[in-house]
Protein backbone atom coordinates (compact mmCIF):
# COMPACT_ATOMS: atom_id res chain seq x y z
CA UNK A 1 0.00 0.00 0.00
CA UNK A 2 2.85 2.39 0.88
CA UNK A 3 4.54 1.69 -2.50
CA UNK A 4 1.28 2.46 -4.33
CA UNK A 5 0.93 5.81 -2.50
CA UNK A 6 4.57 6.69 -3.27
CA UNK A 7 4.04 5.95 -6.97
CA UNK A 8 0.93 8.14 -7.07
CA UNK A 9 2.77 10.97 -5.28
CA UNK A 10 5.66 10.71 -7.75
CA UNK A 11 3.31 10.79 -10.75
CA UNK A 12 1.51 13.83 -9.32
CA UNK A 13 4.80 15.66 -8.73
CA UNK A 14 6.04 14.95 -12.26
CA UNK A 15 2.72 16.05 -13.74
CA UNK A 16 2.85 19.34 -11.84
CA UNK A 17 6.44 19.96 -12.95
CA UNK A 18 5.51 19.26 -16.57
CA UNK A 19 2.46 21.50 -16.41
CA UNK A 20 4.51 24.51 -15.36
CA UNK A 21 6.47 24.40 -18.62
CA UNK A 22 3.20 25.15 -20.44
CA UNK A 23 3.40 28.68 -19.01
CA UNK A 24 6.67 29.46 -20.80
CA UNK A 25 6.62 32.67 -22.85
CA UNK A 26 6.23 32.29 -26.59
CA UNK A 27 7.12 35.40 -28.55
CA UNK A 28 5.44 35.77 -31.92
CA UNK A 29 6.42 39.41 -32.38
CA UNK A 30 9.53 38.68 -34.44
CA UNK A 31 7.68 36.59 -37.04
CA UNK A 32 9.64 33.39 -36.49
CA UNK A 33 13.21 32.22 -36.26
CA UNK A 34 15.72 31.98 -39.07
CA UNK A 35 19.45 31.47 -39.41
CA UNK A 36 19.85 35.09 -40.49
CA UNK A 37 17.96 36.30 -37.43
CA UNK A 38 19.67 34.05 -34.90
CA UNK A 39 21.77 36.83 -33.36
CA UNK A 40 18.65 38.98 -32.95
CA UNK A 41 16.72 36.03 -31.55
CA UNK A 42 19.46 35.31 -29.03
CA UNK A 43 19.59 38.96 -27.95
CA UNK A 44 15.81 38.90 -27.55
CA UNK A 45 16.08 35.86 -25.27
CA UNK A 46 18.72 37.66 -23.22
CA UNK A 47 16.44 40.72 -22.98
CA UNK A 48 13.52 38.66 -21.72
CA UNK A 49 15.58 37.41 -18.76
CA UNK A 50 16.16 40.98 -17.60
CA UNK A 51 13.59 43.76 -17.47
CA UNK A 52 10.62 43.66 -19.89
CA UNK A 53 10.93 45.92 -22.92
CA UNK A 54 8.60 48.88 -23.41
CA UNK A 55 6.81 46.93 -26.17
CA UNK A 56 6.22 44.00 -23.82
CA UNK A 57 4.71 46.34 -21.22
CA UNK A 58 2.46 48.26 -23.64
CA UNK A 59 -1.12 47.07 -23.02
CA UNK A 60 -2.47 48.40 -26.35
CA UNK A 61 0.47 47.58 -28.63
CA UNK A 62 3.18 49.82 -30.01
CA UNK A 63 4.36 51.97 -32.89
CA UNK A 64 5.50 49.74 -35.74
CA UNK A 65 7.90 50.30 -38.56
CA UNK A 66 7.01 48.64 -41.79
CA UNK A 67 3.98 48.21 -43.98
CA UNK A 68 0.49 48.37 -42.55
CA UNK A 69 -2.06 45.79 -43.65
CA UNK A 70 -4.90 48.32 -43.57
CA UNK A 71 -5.45 52.07 -43.22
CA UNK A 72 -8.12 53.71 -41.04
CA UNK A 73 -9.08 57.33 -41.82
CA UNK A 74 -10.73 58.45 -38.59
CA UNK A 75 -13.07 61.43 -38.90
CA UNK A 76 -15.88 62.93 -36.81
CA UNK A 77 -18.28 60.18 -37.90
CA UNK A 78 -16.03 57.31 -36.81
CA UNK A 79 -17.30 55.61 -33.65
CA UNK A 80 -15.15 52.47 -33.65
CA UNK A 81 -12.50 50.48 -35.49
CA UNK A 82 -12.17 46.70 -35.58
CA UNK A 83 -8.72 45.11 -35.55
CA UNK A 84 -7.17 41.72 -34.78
CA UNK A 85 -4.47 41.05 -32.22
CA UNK A 86 -1.00 41.27 -33.79
CA UNK A 87 -2.39 43.19 -36.78
CA UNK A 88 -0.45 46.24 -38.01
CA UNK A 89 -2.54 49.15 -39.30
CA UNK A 90 -2.04 52.82 -40.13
CA UNK A 91 -4.38 55.23 -38.38
CA UNK A 92 -4.90 58.74 -39.77
CA UNK A 93 -6.58 61.28 -37.46
CA UNK A 94 -6.79 65.02 -38.07
CA UNK A 95 -3.58 65.27 -40.11
CA UNK A 96 -1.64 62.95 -37.78
CA UNK A 97 -0.72 59.40 -38.67
CA UNK A 98 0.65 56.41 -36.77
CA UNK A 99 1.45 52.86 -37.85
CA UNK A 100 0.45 50.65 -34.92
CA UNK A 101 0.84 46.96 -34.08
CA UNK A 102 -2.00 45.74 -31.87
CA UNK A 103 0.13 43.41 -29.75
CA UNK A 104 -2.40 43.73 -26.95
CA UNK A 105 -2.78 42.09 -23.57
CA UNK A 106 -6.14 40.49 -24.30
CA UNK A 107 -9.05 41.60 -26.45
CA UNK A 108 -10.84 44.17 -24.27
CA UNK A 109 -12.09 47.29 -26.13
CA UNK A 110 -10.27 50.54 -25.36
CA UNK A 111 -10.36 54.22 -26.44
CA UNK A 112 -8.35 55.01 -29.58
CA UNK A 113 -7.22 58.19 -27.81
CA UNK A 114 -4.89 55.95 -25.77
CA UNK A 115 -2.89 55.55 -29.00
CA UNK A 116 -3.31 58.83 -30.85
CA UNK A 117 -4.62 62.19 -29.68
CA UNK A 118 -7.63 63.65 -31.44
CA UNK A 119 -9.46 60.32 -31.57
CA UNK A 120 -11.83 61.04 -28.69
CA UNK A 121 -15.05 59.02 -28.75
CA UNK A 122 -13.61 56.25 -30.95
CA UNK A 123 -13.41 52.73 -29.50
CA UNK A 124 -10.98 50.05 -30.66
CA UNK A 125 -12.43 46.54 -30.72
CA UNK A 126 -9.73 43.86 -30.78
CA UNK A 127 -10.60 40.37 -32.03
CA UNK A 128 -8.38 37.35 -31.48
CA UNK A 129 -6.09 36.78 -34.45
CA UNK A 130 -7.47 33.88 -36.54
CA UNK A 131 -3.91 32.63 -37.13
CA UNK A 132 -3.38 32.12 -33.39
CA UNK A 133 -6.57 30.18 -32.78
CA UNK A 134 -6.29 26.44 -32.52
CA UNK A 135 -7.93 24.23 -35.05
Amino acid sequence: MKTHFTQIALIAALSAAGATTAFAHTDYSEGGYSEAGSAHWLSHVAESRSQPTASQLAPYGYVASGVAGRVFNVDSGTKHINVSRLETVRIDVGGKSVTWKFDTLGTAPFPLSKIISGADGVTVYVAENPASQGG
